[in-house]
């Protein structure tokens, strides 16, 4: 039986060439169903006609993990997210699928997202914003710069890579900390391992966490660490919500531990109508959308990760952004 690809990407016809191009020559047929029309929209979705359920090999996109059962044949699923979490749960697809993503795609997105919120907080934008609700005309005080500051990444891959460069481009100096320490990274100017991590928060002006979901990275930042940074620091997140112990933050918060935190990524998701989180002035959340808002560079990338890896599966090469 030959592969059959299912493509739910929204392309334009130039784009769909391009895939053709990319499977000429061999045992492989693909079927585009993708909606061009969504492209430049917030979040993308994959549908699938049920008649191509039962023989499609491969899927590109983010079809619902319920319905991965549908697919007896699949051996390869290509994600348009960086995470693919749902996927790797027990029972949702099969041992032998592999699984690929779109890492590499969102970097600057999402590290623009984390610059606006670091900036924000420390102008105190969000404090401000609340007021004018208010009608209320106050000076709330000393504003932070990040000219001088030290911001600490933790996670330095596409994500960290691409903030640590926008930081140092307004006279930041940046720390990163990584697994591979002797691993260097584009905008990191001192590379450390975890390991050092506990030394390191107390000098950090802003840190800043892109670090996937892990048993290692569950809670990294907890109220002991907390209590490690600095009161007048930033905390940032918009990697996995689970790096985070929230009730512990949210104390830190309210104790004036820290000056500030911005999240795009919560735990739980979505974040519960009563976490205290929502009512602390110095918190300032987005709904996990600072990758979905699709610059048209993010959705480009995205598109030519999952080419490649086209090309790859038809010519039985290995895939790349494997996960799986």
């Amino acid at each position: 039986m030959g592969k059959m690809i299912v493509n739910c990407l929204p392309l334009t016809d130039a784009e769909k060439q391009k895939f053709r191009d990319a499977i000429a020559g061999t045992n492989t047929k693909q079927e585009f169903v993708g909606i061009s029309a969504q492209r430049g929209m917030m979040g993308w979705k994959a549908s699938v006609p049920d008649e191509l359920r039962a023989t499609a090999t491969a899927v590109i996109g983010n079809i619902p993990p319920t319905d991965c059962v549908q697919y007896p044949q699949l051996d390869w699923l290509q994600t348009w997210s960086a995470g693919v979490d749902p996927y790797l749960k027990p029972g949702v697809l099969n041992d032998h699928v592999q699984v690929t993503n779109a890492t590499g795609a969102y970097g600057q997105s999402v590290a623009e997202h984390l610059f606006a919120m670091m900036w924000s907080l420390m102008k105190n934008i969000p404090m401000y914003a609340r007021q004018q609700s208010e009608a209320r005309w106050h000076d709330l005080g000393t504003a932070l710069t990040p000219v001088g500051a030290t911001v600490l990444i933790i996670g330095t891959g596409d994500i960290g890579s691409h903030f640590a460069t926008l930081c140092k481009a307004v006279g930041a100096h940046t720390i990163g900390v990584r697994r591979k320490a002797t691993q260097p990274a584009n905008g990191i100017d001192d590379m450390h391992g975890f390991d050092e991590l506990d030394s390191l928060l107390p000098t950090a002006d802003v840190v800043a966490m892109a670090v996937p979901a892990s048993p290692d990275t569950t809670h990294l930042i907890d109220g002991r660490r907390l209590m490690l940074m600095k009161s007048t620091a930033v905390l940032l997140n918009a990697g996995r919500g689970s790096a985070i112990d929230p009730i512990a933050l949210a104390r830190a918060l309210s104790e004036d531990q820290l000056h500030g935190a911005g999240l795009d990524v919560t735990e739980p998701e979505p974040l519960p109508a009563d976490s205290p989180l929502w009512h602390e002035p110095h918190c300032l959340i987005t709904p996990h959308v600072a990758g979905g808002n699709h610059l048209a560079s993010t959705e480009q990338r995205i598109i030519a990760i999952a080419l490649d890896n086209v090309r790859r599966y038809a010519h039985d090469e290995p895939l790349a952004n494997r996960r799986r």
